[in-house]
């Protein structure tokens, strides 16, 4: 039998204007331990900007999405552009801040964010063919200004919470361990990082999300 397959868009690489690596890694290691498989993928655009995660100060330089995404991916990695739905039997969004930075403005924008959209176009294609959609930590949120109207959670942080109630999403309080699966438009969303976390919590939370979406896929 052919093995399902994932595709996990990746939004730079380090939690403070990338992809969380932690969230990352542990997505793709669920995906495994499922018997799937998983292609990963970026938009190619420029960073917002560039933190050193030392200091948490803004560097003075540029960096590209796709190009930073390339070193969790070990280079195995598609421009987003590439992405046909069809070739796919689910999508998963990673979290970090470069999913409120790079894959949208969530960020600096809240519920009036903008989403990029290269974004915007994988996840409507996805949604049309109603395949799972998956989203961890706070790339929920940019999920919610897509889909208007899905429940989804990031845990419990009452500014990000109501951003997505604001965005006419629906939002549901949860702890570890806990996924949301909104049936109609099926998306699944599980907190992470959004909550205090070990990488422990973060392993369990990916293998959930992905377990819950495989049942969907197996359908």
């Amino acid at each position: 039998m052919e093995k399902k397959k994932f595709a996990v868009v990746l939004s730079g690489c380090g939690v403070y204007d990338g992809a969380e690596i932690h969230e990352a890694t542990m997505t793709m290691l669920a995906i495994k331990e499922a018997g799937a498989d998983y292609q990963c993928f970026a938009p190619d655009i420029p960073k917002y900007h560039v933190i050193n995660h030392l200091t948490g100060e803004e560097m003075n330089e540029s960096r590209n999405v796709l190009v930073e995404s390339a070193r969790i991916a070990r280079g195995d990695i598609k421009p987003l552009s590439e992405y046909k739905s069809s070739d796919y039997d689910a999508l998963i969004f990673p979290g970090g801040f470069g999913a409120a930075k790079n894959l949208s403005t969530v960020a600096f924008d809240g519920p009036d964010a903008k989403v990029n959209p290269e974004v915007e176009r994988v996840i409507k294609e996805t949604l049309a063919e109603h395949k799972p959609i998956g989203a961890l930590c706070i790339s929920p949120a940019v999920v919610a200004r897509v889909i208007q109207g899905v429940e989804v959670t990031i845990g419990n942080d009452p500014g990000t919470a109501e951003a997505i109630e604001k965005m006419g999403s629906k939002h549901v309080v949860t702890t570890h361990g806990q996924v949301v699966h909104d049936h109609k438009y099926n998306v699944f969303t599980t907190p992470c990082y959004m909550l205090d976390a070990t990488i422990l919590d973060i392993k369990e939370d990916a293998t959930i999300v992905v377990n819950e979406m495989m049942k969907e896929i197996g359908k």
